[in-house]
């Protein structure tokens, strides 16, 4: 079983993508494609989210901008998983549309997720967008800031981890 792809690109494409999240371009694109079910794509999310996560906490003390966006990106990935096991079907359908999720279908899953998980979940995507703005775009935050907000990210990463494995337990046993 093949667990990692590595693509290349032609020169003349790949100089023109600086600045885009071509994983997240891809794994979208790949997802729309193959068509899997909810549960599949909440899957791929949620693993996602694990794996940027170790990526962001191996970079913190390196490069905390860097380790910024991972985390983000993690809490971002956790935000699909969760709009999908929790079928917020018009929110889903409006990032299928157009191919990828923008801050508008982030935050309104978060809004709705925040309902049935607990305000804690919406407070962590909170600090999952400093990160983003001030950790990545800005490059205010140093190791320590990016530090003092890891654990936001590890609790909606593990409890997203823990809801997806409760319901494909409960698929099991039917």
């Amino acid at each position: 079983m093949i667990d990692e792809y590595v693509i290349r690109l032609p020169k003349a494409l790949a100089k023109h993508l600086e600045g885009l999240d071509v994983e997240s371009i891809v794994t979208e694109h790949l997802l729309q494609r193959l068509s899997l079910n909810p549960d599949g794509e909440a899957e791929v999310h949620a693993e996602n989210s694990k794996r940027l996560l170790e990526e962001g906490v191996s970079l913190i003390d390196k490069e905390p901008v860097q380790a910024s966006e991972k985390l983000y990106k993690a809490a971002e990935e956790c935000v699909k998983a969760l709009a999908l096991h929790l079928n917020l079907s018009d929110i889903v359908k409006k990032a299928k549309e157009r191919g990828r999720w923008t801050a508008t279908e982030l935050e309104k899953s978060v809004l709705k997720i925040s309902e049935e998980l607990g305000e804690w979940f919406r407070q962590a995507w909170d600090t999952a967008w400093a990160l983003h703005v001030w950790g990545f775009h800005e490059a205010k935050f140093n190791s320590e800031d990016v530090k003092t907000r890891l654990s936001s990210i590890e609790k909606m990463v593990e409890e997203a981890r823990k809801i997806l494995e409760k319901k494909r337990g409960q698929r099991r046993e039917v």
